[in-house]
């Protein structure tokens, strides 16, 4: 038996959730399949700049994050060469920088939709065209019609490459992702710091009083390159690659648990994919990872991920008011069909340019950050440093809009 839906979303993410929550606030249904059997948390935190907290805003979940996250009040870069301060920058004002964890943005995404929003262990294996709808085979053998279909389903998406993107590829670099808990209290203040140099990126940020997270991005020899997802090996591999840790990166790796550090390849769009490729094909469309896979390099994959969330539930709200119901059955369908993909359209134009932008530039400054050679690293230290902390703050400054329709 076939079952029939309006919306479908696959993938329940910070961009799969977030569009079913900014639909769900505009008085559509939205059903989201997800493949885990519970939400995933992989990554554990992810930096929340002042462009993503509007989309927060937005869908109405901002201040309960605010109140169980520390704001950062400035970025701080050392360089792991000269061991010298590089570059400190404030974050004032409308300048908002928080660290969130990952599960708290889920679990409250989740928690603010209607019960049955989300159904898991529901893995997308097969997407064919049935009239106006699409047909959907899940792994355990259900069948779902839908009017919309939205690919939410992360770096591997099925439903991009169903619209004809190509495999992320691989940028040679990757990413080991730790959290350390203090529970007396880790001391750091608010403030986020990242010590570049000898072609490694490391950061250390507060969550809240107890929860800080860190990261180590590099491009590993081929020998590292067989590392298994050891924790106890990664924690020795950070603390292998500074030849003097600070004293607050060795307390971090110190204080985090067994089942607090991951290990990942760091993949990306290439940009000329997002300007000529199809977000959006009749009533089927893309969004975060699945759109816009980046480098974490300008802390810009989550916060972009909420964008899009914002501007597809309004662009495909405006689509889906139901105009009087005057034209027979067949004929409203199509109407309605036709409705659908000029929305997905307009959603698709909204993000095109934004997600070329921030992949270009979280790709360049990572080239540069990581590059090892003695002439730029010194460039890199002596007038780079400011410049680029610069350019990652500028990249916040964009609001998504409000969750209404005209």
């Amino acid at each position: 038996m076939e079952v029939v839906e309006d919306i479908v979303i696959v993938g329940a993410g910070i961009a799969g959730l977030t569009t079913s929550l900014g639909l769900h606030r505009l008085g559509f249904r939205s059903l989201v399949l997800e493949s885990s059997e519970r939400l995933r948390i992989t990554g554990f935190a992810l930096t929340t700049r002042s462009n993503a907290w509007k989309a927060l805003d937005a869908v109405g979940i901002g201040d309960s994050l605010r109140q169980q996250h520390l704001r950062i009040n400035g970025l701080v870069v050392s360089s792991t060469v000269s061991k010298q301060r590089t570059a400190e920058r404030p974050f004032e004002g409308p300048d908002e920088v928080r660290c969130v964890q990952r599960n708290l943005l889920l679990e409250t995404l989740g928690k603010e939709l209607p019960s049955g929003t989300i159904r898991f262990s529901s893995k997308l294996v097969c997407i064919e065209e049935s009239g106006l709808f699409k047909k959907l085979h899940l792994a355990d053998g259900t069948i779902l019609k839908t009017k919309v279909l939205i690919g939410c389903d992360g770096i591997n998406s099925l439903v991009a490459k169903w619209l004809g993107f190509k495999n992320p590829v691989s940028t040679g670099s990757w990413a080991i992702r730790g959290f350390a808990d203090f529970e007396n209290g880790h001391g750091f203040g608010p403030k986020a710091r990242q010590f570049i140099g000898h072609g490694l990126r490391l950061g250390l940020i507060p969550c809240n009083q107890r929860i800080a997270y860190w990261f180590l991005t590099w491009k590993p020899s081929n020998q590292e390159e067989e590392l298994e997802d050891d924790s106890t090996k990664l924690k020795q591999l950070v603390l292998n690659k500074l030849e003097d840790p600070p004293e607050e990166i060795k307390s971090a790796i110190e204080k985090t648990p067994v089942d607090g550090v991951s290990l990942s390849p760091l993949r990306t769009r290439w940009p000329w994919e997002l300007l000529w490729g199809n977000i959006s094909k009749g009533n089927v469309c893309v969004a975060g990872d699945a759109l816009h896979p980046m480098t974490p390099y300008i802390g810009q994959g989550g916060c972009s991920a909420m964008e899009d969330g914002v501007v597809l539930a309004r662009c495909l709200a405006e689509a889906l008011q139901k105009p009087d119901r005057d034209s027979k059955e067949k004929k409203y369908e199509e109407e309605e069909y036709k409705r659908i993909e000029m929305g997905l359209k307009k959603y698709a134009k909204e993000r095109r340019w934004r997600s070329f932008d921030l992949t270009t530039t979280a790709y360049m400054v990572g080239t540069i950050q990581e590059n090892n050679g003695k002439m730029m690293s010194f460039i890199r230290d002596k007038f780079l440093s400011p410049f680029l902390a610069g350019l990652a703050a500028k990249k916040t400054d964009f609001d998504c809009g409000k969750l209404s329709i005209s």
